[in-house]
Protein backbone atom coordinates (compact mmCIF):
# COMPACT_ATOMS: atom_id res chain seq x y z
CA UNK A 1 0.00 0.00 0.00
CA UNK A 2 0.86 3.43 -0.71
CA UNK A 3 -0.57 6.74 0.13
CA UNK A 4 -0.29 9.84 -1.51
CA UNK A 5 0.31 12.25 1.22
CA UNK A 6 -0.90 12.57 4.89
CA UNK A 7 -4.39 13.78 4.23
CA UNK A 8 -4.69 10.79 2.25
CA UNK A 9 -3.86 8.29 4.98
CA UNK A 10 -5.65 10.00 7.74
CA UNK A 11 -9.06 10.00 5.68
CA UNK A 12 -8.26 6.03 5.48
CA UNK A 13 -7.30 5.68 8.91
CA UNK A 14 -10.32 7.40 10.29
CA UNK A 15 -12.62 5.42 7.99
CA UNK A 16 -11.09 2.32 9.30
CA UNK A 17 -11.72 3.77 13.10
CA UNK A 18 -15.44 4.84 12.06
CA UNK A 19 -17.47 2.68 15.10
CA UNK A 20 -15.30 4.73 17.32
CA UNK A 21 -17.65 7.78 15.80
CA UNK A 22 -19.72 9.71 18.49
CA UNK A 23 -18.12 8.09 21.79
CA UNK A 24 -16.41 9.97 24.06
CA UNK A 25 -12.67 10.15 23.64
CA UNK A 26 -10.14 12.12 23.28
CA UNK A 27 -7.45 11.80 19.71
CA UNK A 28 -3.39 12.23 20.24
CA UNK A 29 -1.13 13.02 17.52
CA UNK A 30 2.51 12.68 17.53
CA UNK A 31 4.06 15.75 16.03
CA UNK A 32 5.05 16.96 13.29
CA UNK A 33 3.89 14.62 11.51
CA UNK A 34 0.86 12.48 13.18
CA UNK A 35 -0.64 15.70 13.25
CA UNK A 36 -2.41 15.92 9.99
CA UNK A 37 -3.62 12.07 10.24
CA UNK A 38 -5.22 13.25 14.19
CA UNK A 39 -7.01 15.77 12.50
CA UNK A 40 -8.82 13.85 9.72
CA UNK A 41 -9.23 11.60 12.52
CA UNK A 42 -10.81 13.44 15.10
CA UNK A 43 -12.87 15.37 12.96
CA UNK A 44 -14.62 12.26 11.44
CA UNK A 45 -15.00 11.01 14.96
CA UNK A 46 -16.27 14.11 16.64
CA UNK A 47 -13.95 13.96 19.24
CA UNK A 48 -11.14 16.35 20.27
CA UNK A 49 -7.22 16.00 19.43
CA UNK A 50 -4.89 17.11 21.66
CA UNK A 51 -0.99 15.79 21.27
CA UNK A 52 1.32 13.36 23.26
CA UNK A 53 5.02 14.62 22.30
CA UNK A 54 7.54 11.73 23.47
CA UNK A 55 10.94 12.69 22.09
CA UNK A 56 13.77 10.55 20.58
CA UNK A 57 17.31 10.25 22.15
CA UNK A 58 19.90 8.81 19.53
CA UNK A 59 22.97 7.37 19.79
CA UNK A 60 25.83 10.01 20.82
CA UNK A 61 27.59 8.52 17.66
CA UNK A 62 24.66 7.67 15.24
CA UNK A 63 21.96 10.69 16.50
CA UNK A 64 19.61 8.94 13.69
CA UNK A 65 19.61 5.81 15.49
CA UNK A 66 17.11 5.81 18.46
CA UNK A 67 18.48 3.68 22.08
CA UNK A 68 15.61 5.85 23.81
CA UNK A 69 12.66 7.67 23.46
CA UNK A 70 11.27 10.09 26.21
CA UNK A 71 7.53 10.45 27.45
CA UNK A 72 6.36 13.76 28.44
CA UNK A 73 5.36 11.81 31.25
CA UNK A 74 6.66 9.09 33.12
CA UNK A 75 9.81 6.92 32.32
CA UNK A 76 11.52 6.42 29.45
CA UNK A 77 11.39 3.40 27.00
CA UNK A 78 14.87 1.95 25.79
CA UNK A 79 16.45 -0.50 23.60
CA UNK A 80 18.39 -2.33 26.79
CA UNK A 81 21.64 -3.40 24.82
CA UNK A 82 22.31 0.07 23.21
CA UNK A 83 21.43 1.67 26.52
CA UNK A 84 23.58 -0.17 28.19
CA UNK A 85 26.58 0.40 25.90
CA UNK A 86 26.57 4.80 26.50
CA UNK A 87 27.47 7.14 29.53
CA UNK A 88 24.99 7.31 32.51
CA UNK A 89 26.07 10.76 32.77
CA UNK A 90 25.30 11.42 28.59
CA UNK A 91 22.23 9.56 29.10
CA UNK A 92 20.70 11.13 31.67
CA UNK A 93 21.61 14.65 30.22
CA UNK A 94 19.80 13.50 27.02
CA UNK A 95 16.59 12.74 28.36
CA UNK A 96 16.58 16.34 30.41
CA UNK A 97 17.16 17.98 27.06
CA UNK A 98 14.57 16.25 25.37
CA UNK A 99 11.90 16.62 28.40
CA UNK A 100 12.89 20.27 28.06
CA UNK A 101 11.99 19.89 24.27
CA UNK A 102 8.88 18.43 24.62
CA UNK A 103 7.93 21.09 26.96
CA UNK A 104 9.07 23.84 24.38
CA UNK A 105 6.80 22.10 21.64
CA UNK A 106 3.70 21.60 24.04
CA UNK A 107 3.74 25.73 25.05
CA UNK A 108 4.61 26.21 21.11
CA UNK A 109 1.65 23.91 19.80
CA UNK A 110 -1.07 23.90 22.39
CA UNK A 111 -2.64 27.10 23.55
CA UNK A 112 -5.60 25.34 25.61
CA UNK A 113 -5.56 23.00 28.31
CA UNK A 114 -5.38 19.27 27.60
CA UNK A 115 -8.57 17.53 27.69
CA UNK A 116 -9.44 14.60 30.16
CA UNK A 117 -9.42 11.25 29.06
CA UNK A 118 -9.94 9.33 32.22
CA UNK A 119 -12.12 6.94 31.74
CA UNK A 120 -12.94 7.04 27.89
CA UNK A 121 -11.26 6.37 24.90
CA UNK A 122 -7.72 7.11 23.84
CA UNK A 123 -6.75 6.84 20.35
CA UNK A 124 -3.04 7.60 19.35
CA UNK A 125 -2.22 8.55 15.68
CA UNK A 126 1.02 8.61 14.08
CA UNK A 127 1.87 8.50 10.18
CA UNK A 128 3.97 5.42 11.08
CA UNK A 129 6.31 3.47 12.53
CA UNK A 130 9.48 1.93 12.22
CA UNK A 131 11.18 0.70 15.77
CA UNK A 132 7.87 1.84 17.46
CA UNK A 133 10.12 3.48 20.62
CA UNK A 134 8.55 7.31 20.39
CA UNK A 135 4.87 4.95 19.69
CA UNK A 136 6.18 2.68 23.12
CA UNK A 137 7.07 6.27 24.69
CA UNK A 138 3.55 7.79 24.28
CA UNK A 139 1.39 4.54 24.64
CA UNK A 140 3.10 4.94 28.22
CA UNK A 141 2.13 8.55 28.72
CA UNK A 142 -1.15 8.24 27.78
CA UNK A 143 -1.77 4.92 29.99
CA UNK A 144 -0.57 7.30 32.89
CA UNK A 145 -4.06 9.72 31.71
CA UNK A 146 -5.94 6.22 32.79
CA UNK A 147 -8.05 6.19 29.64
CA UNK A 148 -11.00 2.99 29.63
CA UNK A 149 -9.88 2.07 26.14
CA UNK A 150 -6.68 2.50 24.43
CA UNK A 151 -5.88 2.45 20.78
CA UNK A 152 -2.83 2.75 18.02
CA UNK A 153 -3.71 3.51 14.98
CA UNK A 154 -1.34 3.83 12.51
CA UNK A 155 -1.08 3.23 8.52
CA UNK A 156 2.00 1.33 8.46
CA UNK A 157 4.06 -0.72 10.41
CA UNK A 158 6.84 -3.87 10.19
CA UNK A 159 5.23 -6.64 11.15
CA UNK A 160 7.72 -7.60 14.15
CA UNK A 161 6.62 -3.92 15.53
CA UNK A 162 3.22 -4.30 15.59
CA UNK A 163 3.46 -7.68 17.27
CA UNK A 164 5.01 -5.56 20.18
CA UNK A 165 2.62 -2.98 20.24
CA UNK A 166 -0.31 -5.05 20.18
CA UNK A 167 1.03 -6.38 23.93
CA UNK A 168 0.97 -2.78 25.37
CA UNK A 169 -2.51 -1.16 24.02
CA UNK A 170 -5.52 -2.66 23.97
CA UNK A 171 -6.32 -2.59 20.56
CA UNK A 172 -4.01 -1.70 17.11
CA UNK A 173 -5.35 -0.33 13.90
CA UNK A 174 -2.85 -0.51 11.08
CA UNK A 175 -3.93 -0.35 7.08
CA UNK A 176 -1.04 -2.17 6.32
CA UNK A 177 1.55 -4.82 7.95
CA UNK A 178 3.46 -5.30 5.05
CA UNK A 179 5.58 -8.53 4.93
CA UNK A 180 8.52 -6.82 3.79
CA UNK A 181 9.19 -3.63 5.12
CA UNK A 182 10.36 -1.14 2.46
CA UNK A 183 12.89 0.64 5.57
CA UNK A 184 11.32 3.87 6.28
CA UNK A 185 7.92 5.40 6.78
CA UNK A 186 8.54 7.39 3.91
CA UNK A 187 8.95 4.72 1.35
CA UNK A 188 5.02 4.66 1.73
CA UNK A 189 3.96 7.94 0.77
CA UNK A 190 4.46 9.91 -3.09
CA UNK A 191 4.31 13.08 -1.03
CA UNK A 192 6.37 12.78 2.64
CA UNK A 193 7.18 16.72 2.70
CA UNK A 194 8.66 17.53 6.87
CA UNK A 195 6.17 19.11 8.52
CA UNK A 196 7.06 22.34 10.27
CA UNK A 197 6.37 23.93 13.72
CA UNK A 198 4.72 26.52 11.75
CA UNK A 199 2.40 24.20 10.26
CA UNK A 200 1.73 22.22 13.13
CA UNK A 201 0.94 25.74 14.84
CA UNK A 202 -1.44 26.55 12.23
CA UNK A 203 -3.44 23.14 11.88
CA UNK A 204 -3.56 22.92 15.82
CA UNK A 205 -4.76 27.00 16.00
CA UNK A 206 -7.99 25.56 13.77
CA UNK A 207 -8.46 22.77 15.62
CA UNK A 208 -9.12 25.05 19.06
CA UNK A 209 -11.04 27.30 16.66
CA UNK A 210 -13.43 24.95 16.12
CA UNK A 211 -13.55 23.11 19.38
CA UNK A 212 -14.21 26.14 21.14
CA UNK A 213 -15.73 28.83 19.30
CA UNK A 214 -16.72 30.99 21.81
CA UNK A 215 -13.22 31.29 22.80
CA UNK A 216 -12.27 32.18 19.02
CA UNK A 217 -14.21 34.87 18.88
CA UNK A 218 -13.03 37.26 22.00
Amino acid sequence: MRFRDRKEAGEQLAHALDRYRGQPGVVYALPRGGVPLGIAVARRLGMPLDLLIPRKIGHPFHPEYAICAVPEQGEPVCNPREAGRVDPGWLDQAEARERAEARRRRQLYCTTPSPDVGGKLAIIVDDGIATGLTMRAAIRDARQRQPRHLVVAIPVAPAETAALLENEVDELVTLDIPEYYRGSVGAYYEDFEQVSDDAVIAMMASVHRVENPDVSRE
